[in-house]
């Protein structure tokens, strides 16, 4: 009788931890500069995200902007614990490069490219050591010039390539946003407009820019286990 008692306290026990698991949520933060602080507001790529996502039937996801403002890749590297390992999260998207290519003509900083590579990879081991699966994405757009004369399209070019590689290298999951911007602007902005198709002032989001970037990572992300 005793036995039973017992692999009857051992099958609810394993009952009650299998449910738990199927109920848990996956952590999604989303770290980055200023298109991600947008993105966490009304209208914004996470919030549209979590519509998609709703609209599926999925329950399984919660969505966390980390979007500062301004932030280059050293940035996020100085404030991981505080703005995304604080949630011990189960996937980590790190959109970020526009800054750091952007602010090198606005403003003589940004983050030259050999730094910006070695950064990029200290956030994504410190990331994996703690647990956290990371998605990374290319920079999208300085401009939306399709005759390639943004002036920023050679460094956007250059820093996107390392990203593709660094992702390759380590079977890391890529959103290629640069790419996605480029084909969605070939085909919808024949006046070579410098923005007002996917972004309002060349960098930041509109409407179809928020929904292009939600919807492309949304992919990704329900593909990581």
């Amino acid at each position: 009788m005793t036995g039973k008692l017992i692999l009857l306290g051992v099958f609810v026990t394993c009952m009650f931890l299998m449910a738990y698991k199927s109920d848990k949520k996956k952590k999604v933060v989303f770290f980055g500069d200023s298109i991600t602080q947008a993105g966490a507001n009304p209208g914004g790529y996470i919030r549209l995200m979590d519509s998609i996502i709703q609209s599926e039937g999925n329950t399984q996801y919660e969505l966390i902007g980390a979007g500062i403002g301004g932030d280059k890749i050293y940035d996020l590297y100085l404030r991981m614990e505080q703005d995304v390992m604080k949630h011990s999260p189960d996937i980590v998207v790190i959109y970020v490069g526009v800054n750091d290519v952007w602010h090198k003509a606005s403003s003589g900083t940004g983050t030259d490219y050999v730094k910006f590579g070695r950064f990029y990879e200290a956030v994504v081991k410190k990331l994996q050591a703690a647990g956290s699966k990371v998605i990374i994405c290319t920079p999208a757009v300085i401009g939306e010039k399709t005759d390639h004369s943004n002036q920023q399209d050679g460094d956007l070019n250059q820093y996107s390539n390392w990203i593709r590689g660094y992702a390759a290298k380590n079977e890391l999951p890529l959103v290629d946003l640069r790419n996605h911007f480029m084909n969605y602007n070939m085909q919808h902005n024949p006046q070579n407009k410098e923005a007002g198709i996917l972004t309002t002032d060349r960098v930041h989001l509109t409407h179809d820019g928020n929904l292009l970037v939600a919807e492309e990572m949304w992919k990704v992300i329900k593909t990581v286990k």
